[in-house]
């Protein structure tokens, strides 16, 4: 009986092999919405697809999605082709995807509203980046198909509008898959050769057709050419992403010449113009300046010129006598100034200032000398008077009566009887001199007065 039991694994392949040998899931064509939209970081996506009553899992492997022309996203509804199978590690079914296209609008158109919206948020069509179209170019660049009619119409109209033009053509492929880098080329190669003007365009044609103009790697060399560029892409009612990233959109090629050069017979005309209105003006100026010129001869300097200049010679002599007064009265003005300033600068002279001040200074020193002199005298009379005083109490003056100051050995004042012994030596201090001795004989004193000693 254990025989019967499968194990999971043997069942999922078994169920695998079913899905895989049937001819009706393996070419699957499918439409839903996505929802659960996961860009891996490797290139595949993985995502549901659904209905209002029932979803299923499903892959697209990078080898199949890169070539899509727009961006899938949650909500959107899409038209798929693909195959079913089994994902054995889950045991599920899922939906294999090959292609995928939006459903209810075309893919190309998808990717063009994607790209564009993309492009305005970075800023690639903001007018502040347009460059200005010069109005008399020197050098053009046409950035075409050789064989095409657009390089004809742009060649015819700018030659006849403007002959002196240099016109450079840069053959390119302008559809297919190496169109785009053909183009990017091209305008790379044009720039780096400063023209004043590169036209990029082509006939018209399909969104097919013309879709390398879509392309963002040709919007992206348009936008960093330093050079400026008008885009020239099929009708008028065709509109490529290069129209709006290019400086100057042109609705047709015939129309990028008529924008890029001006009409050389206008410019004749215009000239003309402002030639007849120039000799009208210079016309008009000589004639204003006759009339003047009439007017100033009836004048009375141009009637009586001698009686003119005798007038104004009388006048200078007036006004000569009137300048020599003046100066006169402003030389006596400035001497007496000058006196005036002579009297200050010698009161305030730095060498009556010196000699005042050397003036006062012996003054003080005088009344110096003179105060100390006082003060000296003062003191030494003071100090003569203090020494009279110290002398009545000086122990040299009292020796000089006949007075002497006993000394012991050791140099100590003896003071009393009881400071010596019999046979010390002792030393006499008298008033010119010293006498040295030994006691023989020590008497105290009585009451009745003091006895002496012996030596």
């Amino acid at each position: 009986m254990k025989d019967k039991y499968l194990t999971v694994t043997a069942l999922t392949k078994y169920v695998k092999r079913k899905m895989d040998s049937d001819p009706h899931l393996r070419d699957i064509w499918l439409r839903g919405e996505i929802s659960n939209f996961k860009h891996h970081s490797r290139g595949h996506m993985y995502l549901t697809i659904k209905d209002d009553s029932a979803r299923v899992q499903a892959v697209m492997f990078a080898s199949s999605n890169r070539k899509l022309l727009f961006q899938p996203e949650n909500g959107m509804n899409v038209l798929i082709r693909g195959e079913i199978s089994v994902f054995e590690a889950y045991g599920q079914y899922q939906l294999y995807i090959h292609e995928m296209e939006p459903d209810g609008i075309g893919s190309l158109y998808q990717a063009f509203e994607q790209l564009k919206a993309s492009l305005h948020k970075q800023g690639y069509f903001a007018e502040e980046y347009k460059k200005s179209i010069p109005r008399y170019p020197k050098s053009i660049a046409v950035i075409t198909s050789p064989t095409g009619a657009a390089i004809k119409d742009i060649l015819i109209t700018m030659k006849r509008r403007y002959p002196s033009v240099k016109i450079t053509v840069f053959p390119v492929l302008v559809q297919g898959n190496q169109a785009p880098a053909s183009i990017v080329r091209a305008i790379h190669q044009a720039d780096d050769l400063s023209y004043d003007v590169i036209i990029v365009g082509r006939g018209g044609g399909s969104i097919e057709e013309l879709w390398s103009f879509n392309e963002e790697e040709v919007a992206k060399a348009i936008f960093k050419s330093k050079t400026p560029i008008i885009s020239a892409v099929g009708h008028e009612t065709d509109t490529t992403i290069s129209d709006f990233v290019a400086d100057l959109r042109a609705p047709t090629p015939t129309a990028a010449g008529e924008l890029a050069v001006p009409s050389q017979i206008e410019l004749m005309d215009k000239i003309e113009i402002q030639k007849r209105q120039l000799a009208q003006q210079l016309k008009q100026y000589i004639n204003q300046n006759k009339t003047r010129l009439r007017q100033l001869s009836q004048t009375y300097a141009f009637k009586y010129p001698h009686q003119l200049v005798k007038q104004k010679e009388q006048q200078l002599d007036s006004t000569m006598d009137n300048l020599q007064r003046i100066m006169k009265t402003k030389v006596s003005d400035d001497k007496l100034t000058h006196d005036h300033l002579k009297k200050r600068l010698s009161s305030q002279h730095p060498q009556r200032e010196l000699k005042l001040a050397l003036d006062k200074l012996r003054q003080l020193h005088s009344l110096q000398n003179k105060t100390m002199n006082n003060y000296l005298e003062q003191h030494s009379q003071r100090l003569y008077s203090q020494i009279d005083k110290l002398s009545l109490v000086n122990p040299l003056e009292i020796m000089k009566r006949g007075y002497a100051l006993p000394y012991d050995e050791n140099g100590e004042l003896i003071k009393s009887v009881k400071n010596v012994n019999i046979n010390d030596t002792i030393q006499l201090k008298v008033a010119d001199g010293e006498v040295v001795g030994k006691v023989s004989e020590i008497k105290e004193a009585t009451e009745n007065g003091n006895e002496g000693f012996n030596v």
